[in-house]
Protein backbone atom coordinates (compact mmCIF):
# COMPACT_ATOMS: atom_id res chain seq x y z
CA UNK A 1 0.00 0.00 0.00
CA UNK A 2 1.30 3.56 -0.91
CA UNK A 3 1.97 5.75 2.14
CA UNK A 4 0.43 8.75 2.70
CA UNK A 5 2.76 12.06 2.60
CA UNK A 6 1.81 14.72 5.47
CA UNK A 7 2.87 17.95 5.38
CA UNK A 8 2.34 19.94 8.84
CA UNK A 9 2.10 23.58 8.29
CA UNK A 10 2.89 25.91 11.31
CA UNK A 11 4.18 28.38 8.60
CA UNK A 12 0.74 28.17 7.91
CA UNK A 13 -0.29 28.51 11.40
CA UNK A 14 1.39 31.16 12.56
CA UNK A 15 1.75 33.85 10.00
CA UNK A 16 -1.33 35.29 10.12
CA UNK A 17 -1.05 36.30 14.44
CA UNK A 18 -0.30 39.69 14.77
CA UNK A 19 1.10 39.07 18.42
CA UNK A 20 5.15 38.18 17.83
CA UNK A 21 5.45 35.20 18.90
CA UNK A 22 9.34 34.66 20.40
CA UNK A 23 11.91 32.57 18.31
CA UNK A 24 12.73 30.59 20.80
CA UNK A 25 8.88 29.63 21.05
CA UNK A 26 8.54 28.67 17.09
CA UNK A 27 12.30 26.47 17.64
CA UNK A 28 10.46 24.73 20.69
CA UNK A 29 6.98 24.12 18.60
CA UNK A 30 8.62 23.32 14.92
CA UNK A 31 11.39 20.56 17.12
CA UNK A 32 8.49 19.17 18.16
CA UNK A 33 7.12 18.33 15.30
CA UNK A 34 10.56 17.27 13.96
CA UNK A 35 10.03 14.37 15.86
CA UNK A 36 6.54 13.36 14.72
CA UNK A 37 7.76 11.63 11.36
CA UNK A 38 5.85 14.06 9.09
CA UNK A 39 7.29 13.66 5.44
CA UNK A 40 8.22 17.74 5.34
CA UNK A 41 7.44 20.38 7.61
CA UNK A 42 6.46 24.03 6.03
CA UNK A 43 7.94 25.77 8.90
CA UNK A 44 9.06 29.56 7.66
CA UNK A 45 9.01 31.89 4.96
CA UNK A 46 11.71 34.28 2.92
CA UNK A 47 9.02 37.04 2.36
CA UNK A 48 9.10 40.83 2.94
CA UNK A 49 8.62 41.58 6.71
CA UNK A 50 6.14 44.31 5.87
CA UNK A 51 3.94 41.74 4.04
CA UNK A 52 4.44 38.66 7.05
CA UNK A 53 5.87 40.10 10.29
CA UNK A 54 5.85 37.31 11.59
CA UNK A 55 7.88 35.19 9.92
CA UNK A 56 10.86 37.35 9.56
CA UNK A 57 12.56 35.26 11.55
CA UNK A 58 12.97 32.39 9.56
CA UNK A 59 16.67 32.21 9.14
CA UNK A 60 17.44 32.32 12.98
CA UNK A 61 14.79 29.54 13.32
CA UNK A 62 16.52 27.54 11.27
CA UNK A 63 19.74 27.96 13.11
CA UNK A 64 18.63 26.53 16.09
CA UNK A 65 16.76 23.87 15.06
CA UNK A 66 18.44 20.14 15.40
CA UNK A 67 17.72 18.17 12.86
CA UNK A 68 20.07 15.47 13.40
CA UNK A 69 17.36 12.82 14.62
CA UNK A 70 14.78 13.68 12.01
CA UNK A 71 14.05 12.38 8.83
CA UNK A 72 11.53 15.40 8.34
CA UNK A 73 12.55 17.78 5.29
CA UNK A 74 12.26 21.39 5.05
CA UNK A 75 9.52 23.64 3.49
CA UNK A 76 9.91 27.53 3.09
CA UNK A 77 7.72 29.85 1.17
CA UNK A 78 8.63 32.47 -1.39
CA UNK A 79 7.18 34.91 -3.03
CA UNK A 80 9.76 36.65 -5.26
CA UNK A 81 13.37 36.10 -6.43
CA UNK A 82 15.18 37.71 -3.65
CA UNK A 83 13.22 35.13 -1.41
CA UNK A 84 13.98 32.07 -3.30
CA UNK A 85 17.89 33.41 -3.57
CA UNK A 86 18.19 33.74 0.06
CA UNK A 87 16.35 30.01 0.71
CA UNK A 88 18.62 28.32 -1.64
CA UNK A 89 21.59 28.99 0.48
CA UNK A 90 20.45 26.93 3.64
CA UNK A 91 21.38 22.89 3.27
CA UNK A 92 18.69 22.31 5.59
CA UNK A 93 16.14 23.21 3.50
CA UNK A 94 14.68 20.51 0.57
CA UNK A 95 11.63 22.68 -0.86
CA UNK A 96 10.76 25.95 -1.90
CA UNK A 97 7.33 26.84 -2.21
CA UNK A 98 5.65 28.85 -4.37
CA UNK A 99 2.16 29.87 -4.49
CA UNK A 100 0.83 30.36 -7.71
CA UNK A 101 -2.83 31.60 -8.05
CA UNK A 102 -5.07 31.51 -10.96
CA UNK A 103 -7.12 34.47 -9.97
CA UNK A 104 -5.69 37.41 -10.68
CA UNK A 105 -6.71 39.38 -7.54
CA UNK A 106 -5.25 36.89 -4.90
CA UNK A 107 -2.26 37.00 -7.38
CA UNK A 108 -1.94 40.93 -6.69
CA UNK A 109 -2.66 40.49 -3.25
CA UNK A 110 -0.38 37.89 -1.99
CA UNK A 111 2.25 38.06 -4.41
CA UNK A 112 2.07 42.02 -5.82
CA UNK A 113 2.17 40.51 -9.70
CA UNK A 114 -0.17 39.61 -12.04
CA UNK A 115 -0.72 36.00 -12.82
CA UNK A 116 1.98 36.74 -16.04
CA UNK A 117 4.90 38.48 -14.19
CA UNK A 118 4.41 35.33 -11.84
CA UNK A 119 4.58 32.74 -14.46
CA UNK A 120 8.45 34.22 -15.21
CA UNK A 121 8.95 34.23 -11.78
CA UNK A 122 8.11 30.31 -11.36
CA UNK A 123 10.47 30.02 -14.05
CA UNK A 124 13.15 31.71 -12.46
CA UNK A 125 12.82 30.37 -9.33
CA UNK A 126 12.54 26.30 -10.91
CA UNK A 127 16.10 27.09 -12.63
CA UNK A 128 17.58 29.08 -9.45
CA UNK A 129 15.87 25.79 -7.27
CA UNK A 130 18.01 23.39 -10.06
CA UNK A 131 21.06 24.82 -9.90
CA UNK A 132 21.04 24.21 -5.83
CA UNK A 133 19.38 20.80 -6.06
CA UNK A 134 16.39 22.29 -4.15
CA UNK A 135 12.74 21.15 -5.19
CA UNK A 136 9.97 23.59 -5.74
CA UNK A 137 6.13 22.83 -4.46
CA UNK A 138 3.80 24.91 -6.73
CA UNK A 139 0.43 25.94 -5.30
CA UNK A 140 -2.05 26.02 -7.03
CA UNK A 141 -4.04 28.86 -4.87
CA UNK A 142 -7.50 29.31 -5.14
CA UNK A 143 -7.38 26.11 -7.27
CA UNK A 144 -10.97 25.37 -6.55
CA UNK A 145 -12.62 29.18 -7.05
CA UNK A 146 -11.99 32.50 -5.36
CA UNK A 147 -14.23 35.15 -4.02
CA UNK A 148 -13.35 38.01 -5.98
CA UNK A 149 -15.63 36.96 -9.46
CA UNK A 150 -11.95 36.18 -11.02
CA UNK A 151 -12.92 33.46 -13.65
CA UNK A 152 -12.92 30.10 -12.66
CA UNK A 153 -13.36 26.20 -13.58
CA UNK A 154 -12.50 23.29 -14.15
CA UNK A 155 -10.95 23.19 -18.03
CA UNK A 156 -9.46 26.51 -16.05
CA UNK A 157 -7.71 24.71 -13.76
CA UNK A 158 -6.56 21.87 -16.50
CA UNK A 159 -5.06 24.43 -18.61
CA UNK A 160 -2.74 25.85 -15.51
CA UNK A 161 -1.81 22.62 -14.92
CA UNK A 162 -0.48 22.11 -18.23
CA UNK A 163 1.59 25.17 -18.41
CA UNK A 164 2.85 24.39 -15.06
CA UNK A 165 3.82 20.84 -16.29
CA UNK A 166 5.41 22.20 -19.44
CA UNK A 167 7.53 24.39 -17.81
CA UNK A 168 9.16 21.17 -15.28
CA UNK A 169 7.03 21.78 -11.99
CA UNK A 170 6.77 18.26 -10.69
CA UNK A 171 4.80 18.52 -7.22
CA UNK A 172 2.06 20.66 -7.62
CA UNK A 173 -0.77 20.95 -4.50
CA UNK A 174 -4.09 22.23 -5.38
CA UNK A 175 -4.91 24.65 -2.58
CA UNK A 176 -8.52 26.12 -1.81
CA UNK A 177 -6.99 28.90 0.17
CA UNK A 178 -10.44 29.75 1.59
CA UNK A 179 -12.30 26.83 2.24
CA UNK A 180 -14.23 27.00 -1.03
CA UNK A 181 -13.15 23.62 -2.23
CA UNK A 182 -16.26 20.81 -2.25
CA UNK A 183 -15.88 16.86 -2.56
CA UNK A 184 -17.57 16.68 -5.93
CA UNK A 185 -15.12 19.37 -7.47
CA UNK A 186 -12.17 18.07 -5.17
CA UNK A 187 -12.84 14.43 -6.71
CA UNK A 188 -13.04 15.49 -10.24
CA UNK A 189 -10.02 17.37 -10.29
CA UNK A 190 -7.85 14.78 -8.78
CA UNK A 191 -9.44 12.06 -10.39
CA UNK A 192 -8.53 13.67 -14.28
CA UNK A 193 -5.25 15.06 -13.33
CA UNK A 194 -3.27 12.67 -11.41
CA UNK A 195 -3.50 10.18 -14.59
CA UNK A 196 -3.16 12.71 -17.04
CA UNK A 197 0.28 13.98 -15.87
CA UNK A 198 1.91 10.45 -13.63
CA UNK A 199 5.14 12.93 -13.28
CA UNK A 200 3.72 14.90 -11.29
CA UNK A 201 3.08 14.45 -7.38
CA UNK A 202 0.04 16.12 -6.74
CA UNK A 203 -0.95 17.23 -3.33
CA UNK A 204 -3.90 18.62 -1.02
CA UNK A 205 -3.75 21.94 0.53
CA UNK A 206 -7.29 22.35 1.95
CA UNK A 207 -8.77 24.47 4.24
CA UNK A 208 -11.82 24.21 5.96
CA UNK A 209 -14.57 24.76 8.59
CA UNK A 210 -14.74 22.40 11.24
CA UNK A 211 -17.72 20.08 10.14
CA UNK A 212 -16.43 19.53 6.27
CA UNK A 213 -13.05 18.18 6.91
CA UNK A 214 -13.89 14.58 6.72
CA UNK A 215 -16.01 14.84 3.55
CA UNK A 216 -12.61 17.09 2.03
CA UNK A 217 -10.05 14.18 2.69
CA UNK A 218 -12.50 11.62 2.02
CA UNK A 219 -13.05 12.80 -1.61
CA UNK A 220 -9.17 13.87 -2.14
CA UNK A 221 -7.76 10.52 -1.03
CA UNK A 222 -10.24 7.86 -3.01
CA UNK A 223 -9.20 10.57 -5.91
CA UNK A 224 -5.67 9.25 -5.83
CA UNK A 225 -4.01 12.02 -4.02
CA UNK A 226 -1.41 10.94 -1.29
CA UNK A 227 0.00 14.59 -0.60
CA UNK A 228 -1.86 15.97 2.11
CA UNK A 229 -1.26 19.57 4.08
CA UNK A 230 -2.53 20.14 7.14
CA UNK A 231 -2.01 22.47 10.39
CA UNK A 232 -2.41 20.76 14.00
CA UNK A 233 -5.76 21.63 15.39
CA UNK A 234 -6.63 23.75 12.39
CA UNK A 235 -4.93 26.58 13.35
CA UNK A 236 -4.40 29.71 10.80
CA UNK A 237 -4.98 30.25 7.17
CA UNK A 238 -3.84 33.09 4.77
CA UNK A 239 -4.11 36.40 6.00
CA UNK A 240 -4.15 37.76 2.20
CA UNK A 241 -6.96 35.79 1.38
CA UNK A 242 -9.95 37.74 2.83
CA UNK A 243 -10.79 39.38 6.06
CA UNK A 244 -12.37 36.42 7.42
CA UNK A 245 -9.80 33.02 7.89
CA UNK A 246 -11.11 29.78 7.24
CA UNK A 247 -8.93 26.95 9.18
CA UNK A 248 -6.40 25.00 8.06
CA UNK A 249 -6.83 21.37 7.81
CA UNK A 250 -6.22 19.68 11.00
CA UNK A 251 -3.71 17.34 11.50
CA UNK A 252 -5.00 14.91 13.93
CA UNK A 253 -8.66 14.69 11.87
CA UNK A 254 -6.35 13.98 9.26
CA UNK A 255 -4.99 11.29 11.03
CA UNK A 256 -7.58 9.70 11.96
CA UNK A 257 -9.09 9.50 9.24
CA UNK A 258 -5.96 7.67 7.80
CA UNK A 259 -5.86 5.27 10.38
CA UNK A 260 -9.66 4.63 10.42
CA UNK A 261 -9.02 3.54 6.84
CA UNK A 262 -5.72 1.63 7.78
CA UNK A 263 -4.03 3.77 5.64
CA UNK A 264 -0.41 3.84 6.00
CA UNK A 265 1.09 6.74 7.30
CA UNK A 266 4.80 7.39 9.21
CA UNK A 267 3.52 9.72 12.35
CA UNK A 268 4.73 8.82 15.23
CA UNK A 269 1.50 8.64 18.11
CA UNK A 270 3.53 9.58 21.38
CA UNK A 271 5.41 12.18 19.40
CA UNK A 272 2.40 13.62 18.09
CA UNK A 273 0.67 13.95 21.53
CA UNK A 274 3.26 15.85 22.60
CA UNK A 275 3.22 18.08 19.59
CA UNK A 276 -0.28 18.55 19.66
CA UNK A 277 0.16 19.87 23.46
CA UNK A 278 3.00 22.12 22.29
CA UNK A 279 0.31 23.49 19.74
CA UNK A 280 -2.26 24.31 22.41
CA UNK A 281 0.39 25.63 24.78
CA UNK A 282 1.22 28.69 21.59
CA UNK A 283 -1.89 29.04 19.78
CA UNK A 284 -4.29 29.30 22.55
CA UNK A 285 -2.26 32.18 23.87
CA UNK A 286 -2.55 33.88 20.49
CA UNK A 287 -5.67 33.41 18.88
Amino acid sequence: MQQVKIIECPRDAMQGIKEWIPTEKKVQYIQSLLRCGFDTIDFGSFVSPKAIPQMQDTAEVISRLDLSASKSKLLAIIANFRGAEEAVEYSEIDYLGYPFSISENFQMRNTHKTIAESLVLLQEILNLADKHNKEVVAYLSMGFGNPYGDPWNVEIVGEWTEKLSAMGVKILSLSDTVGTSTPAIISYLFTNLIPKYPHIEFGAHLHTTPNAWHEKIDAAYKAGCRRFDGAIQGFGGCPMAKDELTGNMPTEKMISYFTAEKISNSINPMSFESAHNEATKIFTKYH
